[in-house]
């Protein structure tokens, strides 16, 4: 498995620099806004419980299926930091999503829960693919001793996304009324469709929204001029300096306690955020 370790103090652009706020301002949109569109999950989900009368164990596919695109994905996203590098994997995670974002209208159009976890695949791995090259890059746009406090700030809108994303859910995702489930069975299959149609309708001016703001933050990434750095290099036989031979993720178990810490976070938010 090909890991990134830092690379010779000549390659090292940042280092003894100034951080550059300028650039940490832009990519800390991006922060806000993966923070923002995975905390609205927490309102699809009751909504298209109640769309499709599905049990809790069908409900809860939305965030299985967001969840595993991380899994999935992230490995293939190191791989368009090395080919694009990370402003160019930074665009193309924008218009990922972006991808994502849009197929929520034809899912609303159709009333098709399979559409609906298909889109939501593609805005994860969208989102797995931003978080791939943006988390390095704000550790590295400045001194390497503050790499932590930068990366504290940008997590900090993140979480104002979490916090604002359920207001902004609630207000346009959740307004329209709904029937009991009882009466849904009593309807006939040409009506039950035609109910579908038009709750699932309420999701598309948001993901339009989101979708063309998306669009927009690709845009001006790919305008704006940006610092690149290389700080990182992909182990590969043949290709290693002697005091990165050998070297294995396997044998950095701070690298492994904070992966468990991180899946038993996200375990246990997952855990709350469904007491729907």
């Amino acid at each position: 498995m090909a890991i990134s370790v830092s690379a010779p103090r000549s390659t090292q652009q940042f280092g003894a620099q100034k951080t550059d706020y300028r650039a940490m301002s832009i990519a800390t949109m991006l922060f806000f806004m993966w923070g923002f569109l995975t905390c609205l999950n927490d309102i699809l989900i009751p909504h298209l419980k109640a769309i499709f009368d599905l049990n809790y164990a069908q409900a809860m596919l939305v965030q299985f299926c967001f969840f595993s695109s991380y899994f999935i994905f992230a490995l293939p996203a190191g791989k368009v930091v090395e080919w694009r590098g990370y402003k160019g994997t930074m665009v193309i995670g924008l218009l990922v999503m972006a991808a994502g974002a849009f197929l929520f209208l034809p899912a609303s159009t159709m009333a098709s829960f399979g559409v609906f976890l298909s889109a939501l695949v593609i805005l994860a791995a969208g989102i797995t693919t931003l978080q791939v090259a943006a988390n390095p890059y704000v550790a590295n746009l400045g001194p390497p001793e503050m790499s932590a406090a930068r990366l504290n700030l940008s997590q900090a809108f993140n979480s104002f996304g979490t916090f604002i994303a359920p207001f902004f859910g609630g207000a346009l995702i959740l307004s329209a009324t709904q029937v009991t489930p009882e009466k849904m069975r009593s309807l006939s299959a040409a009506a039950l469709q035609q109910y579908r149609m038009e709750q699932a309708s309420s999701v598309r001016l948001p993901y339009l929204g989101i979708g063309l703001t998306l669009v927009l933050l690709a845009i001006s990434f790919a305008v704006l001029k940006m610092p690149t750095m290389d700080f990182t290099r992909d182990i590969r036989p043949g290709e290693l300096d002697a005091d990165v031979k050998g070297d294995s993720i396997w044998r950095h178990p701070v690298l492994l306690a904070g992966a468990l810490a991180i899946f038993v976070y996200v375990g246990r938010r997952f855990r709350s955020g469904a007491s729907w």
